[in-house]
């Protein structure tokens, strides 16, 4: 059975689309005795059908390799569109992780939009997520994994522009959308330009090619840097970094897989193409730069940040820097670690966070205070996702990041310093968030906040015991290292790193000697950070003028060129037809006489280069 199981993996991305197909009658508001519940209930339905189906198939793939079922698609002109799935470990895992999340996500939701009437757009569009990232994952061609690329950034847009009444919604979402395109238009071009080279798109072909080809370095380099820049903008990395805040206007159950899965579709895409990326050295530079760049960057914005949300937004774009720095120092088996300790770790945060949102009229931490006697489900919560996310053992983001610092320490021993400062300052960060929120005394915004009810405490505490198990979970499938083999100097680093940033947190902002809020001593620097390094402003300054700039000279030439000379021509012959109607006299000798003036002057127009020689040979 686990075997037929597998052989039908292929249907998991399925079941999410038969379910959003169901929902649509509720949708539009077609069945409206029932409210838009039940569509709600049948995609949970269908997300746990494929949770189920990856869990059972599973077993099938354990030390065994790789399976390909190859689905025909079109076969035309010499070009071969085939569809390869890959059925390995790694591909059902990653679909058991997506279903899992969105399941959960999904649960959440009954009880964070429960007076909500879009449920049959939200699942639907939660679905249409579930579907693309698990066909993602299973498809092994970059030429599909595009297309599926293009369905998410448009389920993005849909996703975060559900409340399209408020602006800053659509706002993000528009954002949103434009960001990630830019992106993915240098990705077309890249993957338009490397089936010349290799005669093939799918990924396990091109690592092979790779291994042994010969590319101009020129031409290795700018398709390196194209490839790079789709995973950029997916990633939020920067420059590509604005959407992911923005879009935290959306609804926070979206925003479950938006921080955990969806970024890490870039990042997904980025590991299948590494083999072709490291082809071009300046490529692996640029994606250790682009990386450790935006992985400093976010966490230093993320620690002077006073909006709930905003404060976990950028340790996302952190972390997915510092797989971009596993990516470009070729470390794959690291990267996917990171990705996946961090979803979990962060579907968690996100929960937690969704609960005091749902709860509290604000979303300014330092109008919050004093919950933990309130709130302690949701406090345990808060600091297990924490704990989970940065370098603290036995949870899953310490042997993440020990992965990754052991690969560098021999090498590029200047890169593990970008660790430790990042993991410290996300600690800090979150130590900061967690007692602005739940230490101190009670304050206004805050006395009246329980805890929420089950629909929304129910998958957090599931999710909570993910994070607890993932460490068990990993040893179970060794892909943990035993002690003997642990570098215990890094390990060591990573943990106190950890500890610096815990203890900083707590001494500043849950103890009393320093009072709040916290403002450091130099006030441009705090806003440095505060406003995102003025990124939006110098957007606005460069790129949004030169556009807007553009634009108007584009409708200036279009209103007073194009459309002037086609009005030209009209005023032209309508004063041509007004004149003209005086000569209609009637008379035939004067129509005899105009026409054979015509052919006279048409004549002579016609000869005249002949009566030009003529006049010569006389002369």
């Amino acid at each position: 059975m686990f075997q037929f199981l597998l052989q039908s993996a292929w249907l998991i991305p399925c079941y999410a689309l038969i379910g959003a197909v169901l929902a649509i009658p509720w949708s539009p508001g077609l069945i409206r005795r029932t409210g838009p519940r039940p569509a709600g209930y049948i995609n949970e339905i269908a997300t746990a059908i494929a949770f189920l189906h990856g869990v059972l198939a599973l077993p099938a793939t354990w030390n065994q390799p790789a399976q390909q079922v190859l689905i025909p698609w079109l076969n035309v002109a010499g070009l071969d569109l085939t569809i390869p799935v890959e059925l390995s470990s790694l591909t059902i895992g990653a679909t058991i992780v997506v279903t899992g999340l969105n399941l959960l996500a999904q649960m959440y939701a009954v009880g964070y939009m429960e007076m909500d009437w879009g449920w049959a757009r939200f699942y639907s569009l939660l679905a249409l997520f579930e579907a693309g990232m698990c066909g993602l994952v299973l498809c092994d061609s970059l030429f599909f994994a595009y297309f599926i690329l293009e369905i998410l950034t448009l389920g993005t847009y849909l996703l975060i522009g559900l409340w399209f009444c408020q602006p800053l919604v659509v706002t993000g979402a528009r954002d949103a959308f434009l960001t990630k395109r830019v992106g993915d238009l240098l990705l077309l071009m890249g993957v338009l330009a490397i089936y010349p080279l290799a005669g093939t798109w799918d990924f396990s072909e091109l690592a092979a090619w790779a291994k042994t080809a010969n590319v101009d370095p020129t031409v290795a380099t700018l398709l390196g840097l194209a490839l790079l820049a789709g995973p950029m903008g997916k990633c939020a990395q920067f420059p590509l970094h604005l959407w992911l805040d923005e879009a935290m206007e959306g609804p926070m159950p979206g925003s479950i897989l938006r921080n955990t899965v969806v970024v890490a579709t870039g990042a997904w895409v980025l590991v299948k193409l590494q083999p072709v990326i490291a082809l071009s050295p300046v490529a692996m530079s640029a994606a250790v730069i682009i990386g450790g760049v935006t992985a400093i960057g976010a966490s230093l914005i993320a620690i002077a940040q006073i909006d709930i949300k905003r404060t976990l937004s950028y340790p996302v774009s952190a972390y997915m820097g510092l797989v971009f720095v596993a990516v470009g120092t070729g470390q794959t088996e690291g990267a996917l670690l990171l990705v996946l300790t961090n979803a979990i770790a962060m579907a968690l945060l996100v929960m937690a966070v969704g609960a005091l949102v749902w709860m509290n009229v604000t979303q300014n931490v330092t109008q919050l205070g004093g919950l933990w006697s309130r709130r302690p489900i949701t406090g345990i919560c808060f600091i297990v996702g924490t704990l989970g996310l940065i370098a603290f053992p036995p949870f899953g983001g310490f042997w993440a990041l020990l992965k990754i610092a052991d690969g560098l320490w021999s090498t590029q021993p200047c890169l593990v310093g970008i660790l430790l400062l990042v993991n410290a300052l996300t600690a800090f960060n979150f130590t900061r968030v967690f007692g602005l929120i739940f230490g101190g005394k009670l304050q206004e915004m805050s006395v009246r906040s329980p805890e929420c009810f089950w629909a929304i405490t129910l998958p957090m505490v599931i999710e909570l015991g993910f994070v607890l198990h993932l460490p068990l979970i990993l040893q179970s499938c060794q892909l943990l290292p035993s002690w003997a083999e642990l570098n215990k100097d890094v390990a060591l680093m990573l943990i106190w790193s950890s500890i610096f940033g815990l203890s900083i947190g707590a001494v500043v902002y849950l103890g009393n000697l320093i009072p709040k809020p916290v403002q450091l001593p130099w006030k441009p620097l705090q806003d440095l950070f505060a406003y995102d390094f003025y990124t939006p402003q110098l957007y606005r300054i460069t790129i949004v003028f030169l556009v807007a700039l553009v634009s108007q000279m584009t409708a200036w030439f279009d209103r007073y060129i194009i459309d002037g000379v086609v009005n030209l021509v009209g005023v032209v012959t309508v004063f041509s037809g007004q004149s003209l109607k005086y000569n209609v006299s009637g008379q035939t000798q004067f129509y005899a006489l105009t026409i054979l003036l015509g052919v006279a002057l048409l004549g002579l127009l016609v000869s005249w280069p002949l009566l030009s020689r003529l006049s010569l040979l006389i002369g």
